[in-house]
């Protein structure tokens, strides 16, 4: 069994993440002896709908701080109330787990703020993975527990998409027009991970421009995926202002596209590097605790930078190619941001498939491995 990043907390957790992430299975491991609610049951979800004061009954005769599991807590939000009632009056911890945010925002988890700590459940990330693994197995075939151990990714991730319109989607009545939606998903997966345009999806899609922005909104709420706005300089430059939306894992990605049965094309392969690397990112410093923003920035001339992050230590910034050769040119927006930067310490990496390591001028230049051998090292960020 391979060892997950994230610890055990020692306090009331509510645990989000996109189905199939692990969530369960860590939950299993490091709470084996708590007490626990599966509202995947649907009896035990009907039941604890017509009278959540059960809960607080059921669990208030427990010792201060044990532990109480509540999975899938979205399909029953106003236990909310029963397990504010529990922290506070009975001292008892708790771990919430989630796919989606939509129904708890509605349902009053703001109740919550500073009770439990949002915490996030991520795909596999390369610290949980076996040295040898492959960064071209990963960005075709995702990170996704299942996908990474499972004989037949593609056929995994099939399934997946399949149970997300039918779980997600269809059962928590997201949206009422599931066929609008699925073309929508569809057109957007192969845009991932490139400026958003949702007029363009709205008319490849036969969807008024509304209807996009509120399938984002889904996108978004079911975590199946992420915005990342552009870096604005200060100065009066003409630049890209629109944000790229990713969807949290290449794999998924691949077979919400369609086109999870054939190799990935060169073309393809460039959002999937990102989205892979973009993943790694987040989890990291999700895990670490750390708050800083991604951004990514492009000029209207065409020139651009994949990642840009500001840290304590000054800013990082990153361009990512799915290229087996560093070539000079791959330096320029890199040179040009750290010009706009002046005055400030900034580190470039290039991050590519190749093998080797080298320097040009003043950027890094990284192997994949390597660069996240870095990143998880802390030493990037």
């Amino acid at each position: 069994m391979l060892t997950r990043v994230l610890k055990k907390p020692d306090q009331s957790i509510l645990l989000l993440g996109p189905r199939g992430t692990g969530k369960s299975t860590w939950i299993q491991h490091h709470f084996s002896g708590a007490v626990l609610y599966d509202l995947l049951n649907t009896t035990e979800v009907l039941r604890l709908s017509r009278e959540p004061a059960l809960l607080f009954r059921e669990v208030s005769d427990l010792p201060i701080g044990s532990w109480v599991v509540i999975d899938e807590i979205q399909k029953v939000p106003a236990l909310l109330d029963e397990v504010h009632r529990l922290i506070e009056s009975k001292g008892l911890r708790f771990v919430l787990s989630g796919s989606s945010a939509r129904k708890l925002r509605r349902g009053g988890s703001n109740l919550l703020a500073g009770r439990a700590l949002i915490t996030h459940m991520f795909p596999f990330v390369s610290a949980e993975l076996n040295p040898g693994y492959s960064v071209t197995d990963l960005i075709t075939g995702g990170t996704l527990p299942m996908s990474v151990l499972g004989a037949d990714p593609a056929s995994y991730l099939t399934t997946y998409a399949e149970t997300y319109f039918q779980e997600e989607i269809r059962a928590e009545a997201l949206t009422r027009n599931i066929g609008n939606f699925a073309r929508f998903l569809e057109v957007a997966a192969r845009q991932n991970g490139q400026v958003t345009n949702v007029s363009s999806i709205a008319r490849d899609s036969s969807v008024s421009r509304q209807t996009v922005q509120n399938y984002f909104t889904i996108l978004d709420d079911t975590m199946l995926g992420y915005w990342i706005e552009p870096w604005r300089l200060k100065r009066r430059t003409k630049q890209v202002q629109q944000p790229k939306f990713y969807l949290f894992d290449p794999g998924v990605a691949r077979a919400l596209s369609g086109r999870i049965a054939y190799p990935p094309t060169q073309e393809e392969c460039g959002p999937l590097l990102e989205t892979f690397l973009f993943n790694e990112i987040r989890a990291y410093l999700s895990y670490c605790g750390l708050h800083y923003n991604i951004h990514f920035w492009r000029s209207y001339d065409g020139v651009e930078v994949d990642f840009i992050c500001e840290t304590s230590r000054g800013f990082v910034t990153a361009e990512f190619k799915a290229s087996s050769r560093w070539k000079k040119q791959f330096n320029r927006g890199l040179h040009r941001i750290k010009s706009e930067f002046e005055g400030n310490d900034v580190r470039c990496y290039g991050v590519y498939m190749g093998e080797k390591t080298a320097r040009w001028d003043d950027v890094e230049v990284l192997p994949v491995k390597d660069f996240l051998a870095l990143l998880w090292g802390g030493e990037v960020l």
